[in-house]
């Protein structure tokens, strides 16, 4: 089935921007020419492709074909550069799934050193972005290391190097004896997500046993490192950003010496690899210069 070109402009344009209107000014159409290309596609297909509201959201259908669409821009783009022809100045879109502790730490860089490319970065955590990659949502993405993405090429970067860390009040109060798994086991920590096991994992490695903390919910890696400091919980934090608060006695680690490594790989769709490269040896630079290896 070939699928029309304007059909798949109008639905990567209105889950990108999140309405019909949006879409309609960035296409230069109207309102109601996106809408009745929508209803041209889905019938074209027989499925939903959109969940109407504040904001626009894709059905699984209509995720996959918005896909689609930016895999064939950035294609496209690629031949034109290669060709010498076209507009030298055009963007191409492409969707990633990050974790957030690579993009608030070493990742930022290796985006910026890449011309011609527009990012739709989906953060998840780094046990869970593969999954983007399996269903075909993204074309790249940062995983943790293990096993490769059936489909994808991979390439190693690196470790991301945490440190448990709380301030010294927080440690005054609740490890008085000393860090120990019973303090632990009551000594509040803090969790990016339902997802996120760094916290359990360093204490299963430093004690052997499994323990469930009380924990705060907290999405943001920057959050982290201020709720540590104000004593609201301890957290595992990329040692990148807690070197500062460290040095000048704001935070201090759970345990001397006592480190986590998350060793992080990428992992590149490989039919779109080829249109990647530029990107895929920025992203591998970066990663030489801001994970262990």
């Amino acid at each position: 089935m070939l699928f029309d070109p304007h059909h798949l402009a109008a639905l990567s344009a209105i889950l990108r921007l999140g309405s019909f209107e949006a879409a309609a000014a960035e296409l230069s159409v109207t309102p109601s020419a996106v809408s009745q290309r929508i209803k041209a596609f889905e019938d074209r297909i027989g499925a939903a492709l959109i969940h109407r509201g504040p904001p626009c959201k894709g059905t699984p259908t209509g995720l996959r074909l918005a896909k689609h669409a930016e895999d064939i821009g950035l294609l496209e783009a690629q031949l034109t550069r290669d060709l010498g022809i076209g507009d030298p100045a055009r963007a191409a879109r492409i969707r990633i799934a990050v974790n957030a502790d690579s993009l608030a730490t070493w990742l930022v860089p290796a985006l910026a050193a890449v011309e011609g490319m527009l990012f739709d970065l989906v953060i998840d955590d780094q046990d869970h972005s593969a999954d983007w990659l399996q269903r075909g949502e993204v074309s790249a993405a940062i995983c943790a290391g293990g096993k490769p993405v059936p489909g994808c090429d991979t390439h190693a970067l690196g470790s991301l190097r945490y440190l448990p860390t709380a301030s010294p009040e927080f440690m005054s109060r609740w490890f008085t004896d000393g860090v120990t798994p019973q303090a632990l086991a009551s000594a509040p920590c803090l969790t990016f997500s339902a997802k996120d096991m760094l916290q359990r994992t360093w204490i299963a490695q430093e004690f052997g046993t499994r323990i469930t903390p009380p924990t705060h919910f907290l999405p943001s890696t920057h959050a982290f490192i201020d709720a540590a400091r104000a004593s609201l919980g301890w957290g595992m934090n990329p040692l990148s950003l807690v070197r500062g608060p460290i040095r000048n006695g704001r935070l201090v680690p759970l345990l001397p010496d006592s480190v986590l490594d998350v060793p992080l790989i990428w992992s590149v769709s490989r039919i779109m690899s080829p249109a990647l490269v530029p990107l895929s040896r920025a992203v591998r630079q970066a990663a030489r210069s801001g994970l262990q290896q």
